[in-house]
Parts: structure tokens; C-alpha cells; sequence
């Protein structure tokens, strides 16, 4: 058993699959449903595509990127959208933290703190989530999600493109909503290629979705919000996008859902090569899960736990959820953390691959599935102590390895 294992408990859990041990209810492990097989290749090495050829990654090592630096109980590495090469990094005690992108930087320098303002009583609670605005060398506007004492706050705050000095009177509350259990909080926000903020929301809490969130349309738990920020309509400080799947409906459904029937999605990604959008979502007891997200599809969960059933007592026809791409039982990992799919230069053999990894068993894979009629293919990359709270993507497209511990890592091609 490695040495994470053996002081695990000490340590607080931001991501585990729930904060009580004992709302975990006991249900047997399963295979994963996808096959790892390899995908066909063409006799011809010659004639091969981009989505046909085998996909034979290299072997890595996990290095640190920036030797001298350390942070407090990090989830978060991101880029603004300039080339000026620097780096954000998210505390979940309240910090964000800048500093130059070069493996020998030795300082960072605050953005922004708003420790005072949140509530970190609970593992899952605090600084989850920071978005630029996709004009943000013009604007300074960004975003954070975090849990005050009256649940999930999404503010924007503006900050001088040019100094990175925040204005804290700035801030402007853009969502808000309350967070019935300390746990599932979600947390992540991205801005995806159309330009729309998507929000990742947990069922809120407790053990099996005791409301039934995440199958209620009338809530926001449990699903996948995407608003317009440069909007603002009906007395919200947002508008909603046209083609959400529940704009203008007579049902009261939340106007703001995208996808719907997700437990605690933790990390989401945008394949603009592909024009996918990829979401990892924590499991309960058995299955971790990795979903490509579709406007207006419903997810399962908590009538399935990945393909598995879970509570099939409800009332949706069960044609009508949309199971997951890839899945993982926990045997191999018990809280999954959503990644990006590889498009550096330092890696060429994991070119396409989406490299994702587990928050509480340390591995990293990479999975290469690039259309829906290919068959997935999972590697596993490293087996590590790491508690892998979350990855992100230098300016140059490299891979960024986020560990709670406080470190940050990458991973190299061996020769």
C-alpha cells in the first residue's frame, strides 16, 4: 500500500465521493462497462489517420514543474488568454496566486484573497473555482466560485489587465444559491468556445441524493449551468443563452441547466480540436465516471450510478439517459478529477489523449477515444502519491499536475 494510504485520514478530503463514512452505503464493485481494448489500426503504418492509428503511449515520468514553489491545499492552475506566460493558482483557503511560467521561478505574487469572505468548515467547501473572461486583456473581468456561510457564491471581480491589481469594491455577485449539505459543492466554472460561462453544480450533499436533485429540473444541484455574462436580463445579472434546453419553457424548469443528472462533477474540459466537452463526475460507492456533455442531455445519476442502477425507482424512462464514456470501478480510485485532452509539444505520444486522473488512489491515465464508434482505449500513465485535486494547461498547451499537497507537476516522455 503506498504512503498516501497510510495518512490519508489526516488530511482533509475536498473531493471524496461523500464527507461521511458513514452515509457510504455498501453496494459490490463492478468492472468498468468500456472495454480498454486497443483501437484498430490499418495494415499500412503508412496510411493511418489521426483517428485511426493505435494509440501506444510512451513511458512517463511525473516531475515537478516549479521546484520552488509551494501552496496551500491547491485546486486550480489556469492561464489568462494573453501570451504575457503567467500562471494562476487556486487555494482552497481563499488565495490566488500568480507567478511566471519558468521552472525556475521562485515567487508568486497574491491576485487576489477572499479568505475573509468564505467558509471552509467543510472538505468540499472554500475557493473552488476561478474563470478570465475571454476579454479579460481588455475587460480585467473574472470570475470565482466559492461557499460563503450562505452557500455558493459566483462573483466577478476586475482587475487591471496590465498590473493584475484586483479591485476588491468590484465585486458583483452573479449567482448565488443555497448548499443544503457542506459537501458536493462542485465548484469548477469555465468559459467554453461560444463564450458562455458553464458551471458545474453538485447535487447538494448528503448520501445518494437524498432531494433527488440532480433529476429535478426545478433546481440547479446536480447539473451544468451555462449563462451569459455579458448580459442581463429579467433582474438577473446574467442572460441565458438561446439555445440552453429549457429557454422560455412554461414548467419553471431552471433556464440556466445545460445537462442535468450529475452527482459532483469535478473538472470539465473543452476539446476545441474535437468540439467536445468533456466532465468528470464523482461516484458514490462504486463507479467513477467520464461523460462527453450535450445540450439538454440527462446524465442518470441518482437513478444510475455510471451504468449501473442506483435508484431506478424514479419516474424518468431510463432510453432517456445518456451513460457515460468511459467509467472506473474503485478498485482503481475512488474520487475521480476531470483533466484535458493533450495537444503540447513535449508529448507527442499522448497527442489527443485526455489525461485525467484519481483524487485518493494517485494514478493518472490517458484515455484515447476520438469519436463515438471507436472503441475507448485507457493507459495508465503513473501510479503515484499525489492527491490529485486538479490539472491545467500551460499557455503552450502543457499538462499541468495539481496536488492538494501543495506541489505542481508535469509529466515527461521518457527517451
Amino acid at each position: 500500500m503506498k504512503k498516501m494510504k497510510k495518512w490519508l485520514l489526516l488530511v482533509p478530503l475536498v473531493l471524496v465521493a461523500c464527507s461521511r463514512v458513514d452515509e457510504m452505503q455498501e453496494s459490490p464493485q463492478t468492472e468498468a462497462s468500456v472495454s480498454q481494448s486497443e483501437v484498430s489500426s490499418s495494415e499500412n503504418a503508412e496510411s493511418k489517420t489521426t483517428t485511426e492509428k493505435e494509440f501506444e503511449p510512451a513511458s512517463v515520468e511525473v516531475v515537478e514543474a516549479y521546484p520552488n514553489l509551494m501552496f496551500e491545499e491547491p485546486l486550480y492552475y489556469t492561464t489568462t488568454n494573453d501570451q504575457d506566460n503567467t500562471a494562476f493558482v487556486v487555494e482552497r483557503t481563499g488565495k490566488i496566486r500568480y507567478f511566471e511560467n519558468k521552472m525556475d521561478t521562485k515567487e508568486t505574487i497574491t491576485f487576489i484573497d477572499l479568505s475573509s469572505k468564505i467558509n471552509t468548515e467543510g472538505n468540499e467547501m472554500g475557493l473552488l473555482g476561478l474563470a478570465f473572461h475571454p476579454d479579460f486583456d481588455q475587460n480585467g473581468y473574472f470570475f470565482v466560485n466559492y461557499t460563503s456561510n450562505d452557500g455558493t457564491v459566483i462573483a466577478r471581480f476586475e482587475a487591471d489587465p496590465e498590473t493584475l491589481e484586483v479591485k476588491m469594491e468590484t465585486e458583483s455577485t452573479v449567482l448565488t444559491f443555497p448548499q443544503p449539505y457542506a459537501n458536493h459543492n462542485g465548484g469548477h466554472l469555465a468559459f467554453g468556445p461560444d463564450g458562455y460561462l458553464y458551471i458545474g453544480v453538485g447535487d447538494g450533499g448528503g448520501s445518494g441524493d437524498p432531494e433527488g436533485n440532480a433529476q429535478d429540473l426545478n433546481e440547479l444541484y446536480g447539473k451544468l449551468l451555462r449563462i451569459d455574462v455579458d448580459q442581463s436580463n429579467n433582474g438577473q445579472a446574467y442572460g441565458i443563452p438561446a439555445d440552453n434546453p429549457f429557454t422560455a419553457n412554461t414548467d419553471d424548469y431552471r433556464e440556466e441547466i445545460y445537462a442535468y443528472g450529475l452527482r459532483n462533477p469535478w473538472r470539465f474540459s473543452f476539446d476545441t480540436e474535437k468540439d467536445r466537452l468533456w466532465l468528470a463526475d464523482v461516484g458514490e460507492n462504486t463507479i467513477e465516471e467520464i461523460d462527453w456533455i450535450e445540450n439538454g442531455l440527462n446524465y442518470g445519476w441518482n437513478l444510475k450510478e455510471g451504468t449501473n442502477e442506483f435508484n431506478p425507482a424514479g419516474t424518468v424512462n431510463p432510453t432517456e439517459l445518456r451513460d457515460p464514456i468511459f467509467e472506473y470501478d474503485h478498485a482503481e480510485g475512488q474520487s475521480i478529477t476531470g483533466g484535458y485532452v493533450y495537444y503540447g509539444k513535449e508529448n507527442p505520444s499522448l497527442t489527443g489523449s485526455y489525461i485525467y486522473g484519481d483524487f485518493i488512489s494517485g494514478k493518472i491515465w490517458a484515455l484515447w477515444k476520438p469519436d463515438e464508434a471507436t472503441e475507448g482505449k485507457n493507459v495508465e500513465l503513473a501510479d503515484t502519491d499525489l492527491m490529485i485535486s486538479s490539472f491545467g494547461v500551460t499557455q503552450d498547451g502543457e499538462l499541468i499536475i495539481v496536488d492538494f499537497n501543495g506541489k505542481l507537476y508535469t509529466v515527461e516522455e521518457k527517451d
